[in-house]
């Protein structure tokens, strides 16, 4: 149970809320502020959470923010949504789930300052207010601050801030991705391996890093993996995203009438998305590796197809650019940098819509692992200011945003129930 001193926050919290503004109301332009800290005491199985006291109304705000109306599909009941998906992983069995359609103020991303802005969010994710790396949000700021989560000293897994706008009408969740070398290395590689990866991070037969889980079948003329176990094998706690699914519940409570977005780079940009999948809540990753496999094996039950379309609506928008293989599951084969780190990201089918930047025509860059770095993507690609042309010839600020058609993962790899079979 939460303490009362967070019941008392989130009352203020609401009362706030309601006497500042019309909750319905979706305003064009938001102000992110700086705060005060407080950390909140919660349950052991909870994660630590930090609530602020506002600043003077009289100090500038710290970062303006475009956003537009957007249609989201929500799960009527998290509990009903939660014991869908374990019924299928567990059971193989489907249950239907009723969905409610709001509408709700999400980022403008046809914005290319709030495309850049939301990107400096993603990139403080992976350090503390005062690192050499820590970017000011806008030039209004004089100290840089925000609620850090998973950054305690013993902590070594989910890590990010959470931004919250002037008058808490929206909160960003900002996911850190992979660092090389940390606290957090070793579980970082695990979950990109076990997200991304067609089998347990097996490369070929000569693989010489350690599988992630036992679900290769052996066969002299096919790569056979078995689904029962890749998704039992996702079911673990190590696993990021039930951790995230803890976070962002503890947000939505605390922030009850709040537009929560969640903004991520690379593996933080897929648990963004997984997440926003989940509870429908307006995501943006950055150069994330495709995530629509994990979706799959995660069984997430996602809101159905509407018109013309043959995904699921989800309010995802994904941007990277050309030049960068991990997104495009580029970066595969035992002779490749990511190989020979112990990566095995090989997908590249994204959920929702897709930005994509083409830096190799317009740029004259070379598919490099190095230019997937978020400091690389916002200096020398979001903050550019010219025009980006289209297959047409237009120019856009923001390239066009496209559901990704037609995109097959692992197509060389054989799915099914071997290992039941070889048991049995």
């Amino acid at each position: 149970m939460y303490s009362d001193l967070l019941h008392i926050t989130t009352l203020l919290h609401i009362l706030q809320v309601v006497i500042a503004s019309d909750a319905t109301v979706v305003p064009n332009r938001i102000n992110f502020d700086l705060h005060n800290q407080f950390v909140l005491p919660v349950a052991e199985d909870q994660l630590p959470l930090t609530a602020a006291y506002p600043i003077p109304p009289s100090e500038p705000p710290a970062i303006s923010l475009k956003t537009r109306p957007i249609t989201v599909y929500r799960p009527k009941s998290l509990d009903a949504h939660e014991h869908a998906r374990l019924r299928s992983l567990l059971h193989a069995e489907t249950e239907p789930i009723e969905w409610e359609q709001k509408v709700v103020s999400g980022p403008d991303i046809e914005d290319r300052h709030t495309l850049s802005q939301l990107a400096r969010m993603t990139a403080n994710a992976y350090q503390l207010p005062g690192h050499k790396n820590w970017y000011d949000l806008d030039s209004s700021w004089d100290v840089n601050t925000s609620f850090p989560f998973g950054w305690d000293n013993d902590e070594d897994g989910f890590r990010g801030h959470v931004f919250t706008s002037r008058d808490r009408s929206t909160v960003v969740l900002s996911i850190k991705g992979t660092t090389l070398q940390g606290p957090t290395s070793k579980k970082d590689k695990l979950n990109d391996n076990l997200l991304f990866s067609c089998c347990c991070a097996r490369v070929d037969f000569s693989w010489t890093f350690s599988t992630v889980c036992d679900c290769y079948s052996w066969s002299a003329l096919h790569q056979r993996c078995d689904d029962t176990c890749l998704s039992k094998a996702l079911i673990e706690d190590s696993l990021f995203y039930s951790t995230g699914v803890k976070l962002v519940k503890d947000v939505i409570f605390l922030y009850p009438f709040a537009d929560v977005w969640l903004v991520g780079h690379s593996l933080g940009g897929s648990l963004a998305s997984l997440l926003g999948s989940t509870f429908g809540l307006p995501a943006v990753a950055f150069e994330a590796p495709g995530e629509r496999m994990a979706a799959n094996r995660l069984h997430l039950p996602l809101p159905p197809p509407i018109g013309d379309s043959s995904r699921p609506p989800v309010p995802i928008i994904h941007v990277y650019h050309n030049a960068d293989p991990i997104p495009q599951g580029a970066c595969t084969g035992v002779a490749s940098p990511c190989a020979q780190g112990g990566y095995a990201l090989e997908t590249r089918c994204h959920l929702g819509k897709s930005i994509v930047y083409d830096t190799v025509q317009k740029l004259g860059w070379h598919v490099d692992l190095r230019k997937h770095v978020i400091k690389e993507v916002i200096l020398e690609v979001l903050d550019l200011q010219d025009g980006w042309p289209d297959e047409d010839g237009n120019e856009w600020d923001v390239p066009v945003a496209r559901e990704e058609e037609d995109c097959v993962d692992c197509f060389k790899w054989e799915f099914g129930d071997y290992k039941k079979d070889k048991d049995g």
